[in-house]
């Protein structure tokens, strides 16, 4: 398998005419490392062999893109040895996705894709670097994220958020939703402290959310008293689709996001 060079930092691209103008880099980089390689087998751009082992296959591309993707997750049937080639970019300004890109890497792995860089103008042992080797993906679990995960969909009541939506639509979360109900009962007494907000069931947390006040929804009028503020009003009226106070469940709980 083509061993890995460092990684730069490149970020414009450089002026290719087509993606025949990738192939001899490779071509002369494979063959360095003992690979036997021809162009254009059977709709595979790049085919390598060395010996007995797996054939190598690249495919070539102007920009990193989804069809690039799907032209190699079609060859992984083929061989495990399936590496993306595109050109090296260089200077400040490029287009399209940067295959220096974290996110892309990331994909690429998972996808047990190798991804490679190609700068036809460099000399021969510079002109490719390897960005990653293709590798079964064995992704580790994140158990802390998977208890907060399952933890907000239980205490959650409802479904009050729309799937999809922009960064500039407040997702309601099972903490706003218990701030909400704090707010709700004290609005209909008047004032309450903590230790009453509990009692009802319906706000276990009511404490830290009173004395955090994360929203600036509440204000405390003398030690343990809490009243609703004109922030915590308008919070009433903007998220009453959220409040479920009939016959609901105690639940939000510490680990609970706001």
């Amino acid at each position: 398998m083509p061993s890995a060079q460092p990684c730069r930092r490149p970020t414009a691209i450089l002026p290719l005419v087509t993606e025949a103008d990738l192939y001899l880099p490779v071509k002369a980089f494979l063959e360095a490392q003992g690979y036997a390689v021809k162009g254009e087998v059977r709709g595979c751009d790049v085919v390598g062999r060395r010996g007995d082992e797996p054939p190598v296959i690249v495919e070539l591309k102007l920009r990193f893109n989804l069809a690039l993707l799907l032209q190699g997750v079609e060859r992984l049937a083929l061989t495990d040895r399936v590496y993306l080639a595109v050109p090296r970019l260089i200077g400040r300004r490029g287009q399209g996705v940067s295959p220096e890109n974290r996110t892309v890497r990331k994909l690429c792995r998972r996808l047990g894709l190798g991804l490679m860089t190609v700068n036809p103008a460099a000399p021969t042992a510079r002109a490719i670097e390897i960005l990653l080797d293709p590798l079964p993906y064995r992704p580790r679990r994140n158990k802390r994220r998977t208890a907060l995960l399952l933890g907000e969909f239980a205490r959650r009541r409802g479904d009050p958020n729309r799937g999809g939506v922009n960064g500039r639509v407040k997702i309601v979360t099972a903490y706003r939703q218990e701030a909400l109900r704090c707010a709700q009962l004290i609005l209909r007494d008047g004032t309450a402290s903590p230790k009453r907000l509990r009692a009802t069931g319906l706000a276990p947390n009511a404490a830290r959310i009173l004395q955090q006040d994360v929203y600036g929804w509440f204000e405390r009028r003398e030690r343990g008293v809490y009243a609703l503020s004109e922030n915590g009003k308008a919070a009433l009226r903007t998220f009453a689709h959220a409040l479920d106070l009939d016959g609901a469940e105690a639940g939000a709980g510490p680990g609970a996001g706001c």
